[in-house]
């Protein structure tokens, strides 16, 4: 009997042991992304620290803004762009409604307008975005609205509640890894 008495309180210590690793792992995470999104005023900043100049000579690179004008407009442009495709990005991933599919438009819109930025033959940025994110919008339009469609004729035949509907559509990966690799 002992010995039943000290297996069962191995089992529950190492359990308790195992909940806590994992919450510690999660709450440094937590710490990390919230750290990130509150540091997003300073490193929108950082194109203040560029010169005005049309080259922009550094230890790890030479970056020439061609057609900018000078190199730190060009960075103010990027920056304008990245900052809310990274925040759009953790969104994305830290998610856990119905609808966040929707997110890859922005992402998508973000993304492209950074490649156009940079494309240096074209002088016309942030035009005809919407042809190109036509077909993204072709697929996942629709989608969310089927999952939707899905959701509201469940709530209508059934008596759960909303939550209850969204946790049964709801794909939770357990680590990041298996979050990207659900997209692909």
């Amino acid at each position: 009997m002992d010995k039943l008495k000290q297996k069962l309180k191995k089992e529950n210590e190492s359990s308790c042991q195992h909940t806590s690793n994992s919450l510690s792992k999660s709450a440094i995470v937590g710490s990390l992304i919230a750290t990130f999104i509150a540091s997003t005023p300073l490193l929108f900043s950082l194109y203040e620290s560029v010169p005005d100049t049309r080259i922009w000579n550094t230890f790890l690179f030479t970056y020439d803004s061609n057609f900018w004008g000078d190199a730190q407009y060009a960075m103010w442009v990027f920056t304008g762009k990245i900052i809310p495709l990274i925040l759009v990005t953790i969104w994305f991933f830290t998610n856990r409604h119905w609808w966040y599919h929707v997110l890859l438009i922005p992402i998508v819109m973000y993304s492209y307008q950074i490649i156009q930025t940079y494309n240096i033959e074209d002088t016309n940025i942030d035009e005809n975005q919407l042809l190109m994110l036509l077909p993204l919008l072709v697929i996942i339009v629709p989608s969310i609205y089927l999952i939707r469609a899905k959701i509201f004729n469940k709530i209508n035949y059934a008596d759960k509640t909303m939550e209850e509907l969204e946790a049964e559509f709801m794909i939770k990966p357990k680590t990041l890894w298996g979050k990207v690799k659900q997209y692909f």
